[in-house]
């Protein structure tokens, strides 16, 4: 085997535990040789339990002047991945993060303008890209099985699942928003990568904030971050608007960390010149008709239980010189851009455009 990447998890927190920590110990040309926390109890535990032989950081600072570290993985709150990130690339790193990109358009083009300074790779995290039913929904979009895409809906809505209530999700200085940057950067970016990735020209948005002080919040998301008794809590938990895209689509968006609904949904339903496809969780369907008559059709695949272990694959795939980038900078900032104006809109009462 090729030497293994070494690799400094920056983070030690809820995503890293759940998602990145388990992808490591899957992935076999990765090496996590160090990890940082400001919490420093946290990186020991995962060095104790999990990455026996890494070096233990405090400050990421430190990690990056360890020249044999080939890239890092970035999973701390929203406003610091633009400022590690920068850093790390200009200490020649490169740089995989969680999502969102930034809390700011200016954030994340400072990420790109950095990336391609020091001519290293960066990757943001867009986990539902490679579920299997994602990938062949992709696949049948480039054949033009549905023909041009000109509307339709995404989201991601919760019972009760406010994460870390009080703590840095629910801290706009910290978290950058609520649901709508926690939640619909995934949504939002399946539904324009299967579009085509057209480029958004405009949005209108409302946002509510109904829960702040409700008693019961029993998601499992919920356990996500650290609540704060008597804490912050001045985002959003409901977001909801429409993007208009260059090429005359519209994408109507809903997401939620706490509604009055049944249970638990993410979706995303797009229709087609020639068909329209329903997308939930790992699972799909396409509608169409053929010799006059309507047709449904699942869209099967093999369940991915770690989509983040195949992000991470492909990520070094793309740095072992196998593969083009699914994810590109500039999707992460078409991304910001809709979701900072999607912000402006509901303060304003007005349509932005981009």
């Amino acid at each position: 085997m090729d030497k293994k990447f070494r690799v400094g998890l920056i983070g030690c927190g809820g995503i890293a535990k759940a998602a990145h920590i388990p992808s490591y110990l899957l992935e076999k040309r990765a090496e996590v040789v160090a990890v940082c926390d400001i919490i420093q109890e946290r990186a020991e535990g995962v060095k104790k339990t999990v990455f026996h032989n890494a070096s233990v950081y405090t400050d990421y600072k430190d990690l990056l002047k360890d020249e044999s570290i080939d890239y890092v993985d970035i999973c701390v709150p929203n406003y610091m991945h633009s400022v590690i990130a920068v850093d790390a690339l200009n200490a020649g790193k490169h740089v995989l993060c969680e999502k969102p990109d930034a809390v700011s358009v200016e954030k994340a083009l400072e990420m790109k303008e950095a990336a391609e300074r020091n001519g290293k790779t960066l990757m943001v995290i867009r986990n539902n890209r490679f579920i299997d039913t994602s990938k062949r929904i992709k696949e049948m979009a480039e054949e033009g099985f549905f023909g041009e895409f000109y509307a339709g809906r995404c989201g991601w809505i919760r019972r009760r699942g406010i994460p870390g209530k009080g703590g840095w999700f629910t801290t706009k200085a910290q978290s950058g928003g609520g649901p709508l940057i926690d939640l619909g950067v995934h949504m939002i970016d399946l539904a324009v990568w299967f579009m085509g990735n057209p480029k958004p020209v405009a949005v209108t948005g409302n946002t509510f904030c109904k829960f702040a002080d409700a008693e019961v919040m029993n998601s499992p998301e919920s356990k996500f971050g650290d609540t704060v008794e008597n804490g912050t809590f001045d985002v959003e938990d409901l977001a909801m608007g429409a993007i208009r895209f260059d090429n005359g689509a519209v994408l109507q968006i809903e997401f939620s960390w706490a509604s009055n609904i049944k249970k638990e949904t993410r979706f995303v339903e797009l229709r087609g010149e020639r068909a329209g496809l329903s997308w939930n969780g790992g699972n799909a369907e396409v509608y169409y008709e053929e010799k006059g008559k309507q047709k449904n059709k699942k869209v099967g695949g093999n369940p991915v239980k770690l989509p983040h272990k195949v992000n991470i694959s492909h990520f070094i795939d793309v740095l072992e010189g196998k593969a083009e980038p699914v994810f590109v900078p500039d999707q992460g900032i078409d991304m910001i851009k809709i979701l900072t104006a999607i912000y402006e809109s509901a303060e304003t009462g007005k349509e932005v455009r981009l």
